[in-house]
């Protein structure tokens, strides 16, 4: 006589489905929790780290509560990306406090189509806030582990207007020049002067000037003509611009 042995298979198989059923149906709720709690999170920041200190762009702060601060900070410290603090991103280097992205991104006033450099990639936020306000933007980022990390997370939220080039900051993008505004988000010690080069006439840059392991000044320069003027805006901790 055959016996079939498939029929002593079928209650096992069942189970399995249904313990991978579970499996799924739970880490989907859970991703979902994190999503809420994440949102929140970015909600509170903006509203109490934000607006409470002078924010006052409506785009630069809706740009703020939309980019998922979260996915640009290593995975083992997300739970403190909303934090009013900068936090480390590896090999020394660091993504700057909301308050001081939001700031020097109200100071450039972006609009749709700007077209902007920024020296010092880090991990792609502040590429990201500038891309979310429609802004064309160039970014630059000396240590590769940095760029191409930066660009897989700006590929996956589907930042298309962000390139991202490894290279040395103080040359800039001289193949994309001018610029109507730069942001810098690493301190030199003096203003390298291939960046003033490459602004537009009436372009804007904002920039931490001031020694390394020191207070720096955060400066608003003004191109008009072949004048430069520069304003000291707040005193900021940067890491160094190196070469």
């Amino acid at each position: 006589m055959t016996i079939n042995n498939t029929l002593f298979f079928k209650p096992a198989t069942s189970i399995m489905h249904l313990v991978l059923i579970l499996i799924f149906f739970t880490l989907s709720v859970k991703s979902t929790l994190m999503a809420q709690n994440f949102e929140r999170l970015r909600n509170d920041m903006v509203e109490k780290q934000l607006k409470n200190r002078g924010i006052q762009s409506k785009v630069v702060l809706d740009a703020m509560r939309a980019v998922p601060r979260h996915l640009f900070v290593p995975h083992n410290i997300q739970n403190y990306a909303y934090h009013d603090s900068p936090l480390p991103i590896g090999l020394e280097q660091t993504i700057s406090q909301p308050y001081i992205v939001a700031f020097m991104t109200e100071q450039l006033h972006p609009v749709p189509g700007m077209k902007i450099l920024e020296i010092g990639t880090g991990s792609g936020y502040q590429a990201a806030i500038l891309a979310q306000l429609g802004c064309e933007v160039y970014t630059i980022e000396l240590l590769e582990e940095l760029a191409v990390g930066a660009e897989k997370v700006l590929t996956e939220l589907n930042f298309n207007n962000v390139s991202v080039k490894c290279g040395n900051g103080y040359a800039g993008w001289p193949d994309e020049a001018p610029f109507d505004a730069i942001i810098v988000t690493a301190a030199p010690e003096k203003i390298p002067e291939a960046l003033i080069e490459q602004l537009k006439e009436g372009g804007k840059m904002i920039i931490p000037v001031g020694p390394v392991h020191a207070v720096q000044s955060l400066k608003l320069i003004t191109k008009k003509g072949r004048r430069i003027t520069e304003e000291e805006l707040l005193l900021v901790r940067f890491v160094p611009m190196v070469e």
